[in-house]
């Protein structure tokens, strides 16, 4: 008796009856001599609005059923099942509140997969700055109580490489950050294999005298590519610092250019000890920490390189030499892939 109380349904009722009420008046106004028919019709009609009350209150309680299964939507359950509403207005609306179902699920799990990547991000960040950190106080510590000015000097230096590392880290994660929130802009132009090789060299060039190191080049004349050169400059250079920092003292740096119909490729390789083969499938996940150390950049400086040439309509792979030591083909397609 409760859709009786429901107001759109007695003003439906009361319009039907008020119909019906003046088609029998009619009906016995204009035949005087014909009341049984009047009488017939009369009830007919009548029996008319009992089937429309009947039907209507179904459909009001079908919809108060699928009300019912919202709010528990909204309240968390996720094993509603819908198929139970037939076809028609009501099936109609049951499967485009099961869309919104499934859309509201995906974007619960996904809101949720951040949540705990973000978590797991900053425990990655808080650990790849802390160790620095740490390292730099502990030199800084130990300063004012060294007396020889070749050991101040030794820890002034140190401490100065702990900074250039920290300082490293908070850019390498803003660039990330950057194209995590897709505001960074990559530029379309003409990219010079020989000039970003050239280019992404440049600031190793003293270190890799200082520790006896070459850089044997190969590059095709004219290769090149569409691109940003900046973005471009930044994952060639992320590369070639994994690959110094494994080749160790003396260590040959191999860099190779080429470009054909369908690519331009860009090979660089080391001759250090190469790369663990645990390792290997999870070298440019973001602060992967594999059982072999690959130096400062591991984690980071990677993942940042395959954003970038991903971004650029590249990809990049990670192998080992069979002289030893690791071996990174990076292409760039002309065509989307």
């Amino acid at each position: 008796m409760r859709y009786l109380r429901n107001s759109e349904l007695w003003r439906q009722l009361l319009v039907s009856l008020l119909f019906w009420v003046s088609a029998v008046l009619a009906a016995l106004f204009c035949f005087p001599g014909q009341t049984g028919c009047a009488v017939f019709l009369g009830a007919l009609g009548l029996l008319v609005i009992l089937f429309w009350l009947f039907f209507t209150v179904r459909r009001y309680r079908r919809l108060e059923h699928l009300a019912a299964d919202a709010d528990r939507l909204l309240h968390g359950e996720r094993s509603l099942d819908l198929s139970q509403y037939q076809e028609g207005e009501l099936a109609i609306l049951a499967n485009e509140l099961q869309k919104l179902i499934s859309r509201l699920q995906d974007q619960s799990d996904r809101l949720q997969k951040e949540k705990v990547y973000l978590s797991d991000s900053l425990a990655d960040i808080s650990h790849q700055l802390r160790t620095p950190l740490t390292s730099l106080n502990l030199l800084l510590a130990r300063l004012p109580g060294e007396a020889g000015e070749e050991e101040r000097r030794r820890l002034v230096y140190e401490a100065g490489q702990l900074q250039q590392r920290i300082s490293w880290l908070v850019e390498v994660l803003l660039k990330i950050a950057r194209i995590d929130a897709g505001t960074a802009s990559f530029g379309k132009e003409r990219v010079d294999a020989a000039q970003l090789v050239r280019t992404a060299l440049e600031p190793f060039c003293i270190p890799m005298e200082i520790r006896g190191q070459r850089a044997e080049l190969q590059i095709q004349e004219n290769a090149g590519f569409s691109g940003d050169p900046e973005w471009s400059t930044e994952a060639l250079g992320n590369i070639i610092k994994n690959c110094l920092e494994h080749a160790g003292e003396g260590g040959v740096l191999r860099i190779r250019a080429l470009e054909n119909s369908l690519y331009t490729e860009f090979i660089v390789e080391d001759d250090g000890p190469g790369i663990s083969p645990e390792d290997l499938p999870h070298l440019f996940e973001r602060f992967y920490r594999g059982k072999q150390p690959f130096g400062s950049g591991v984690g980071i400086g990677l993942a940042l390189a395959r954003m970038i040439i991903n971004a650029q309509n590249g990809t990049v792979k990670a192998e080992n030499r069979t002289e030893g030591g690791a071996r990174f083909i990076l292409r760039f397609y002309k065509g989307i892939i």
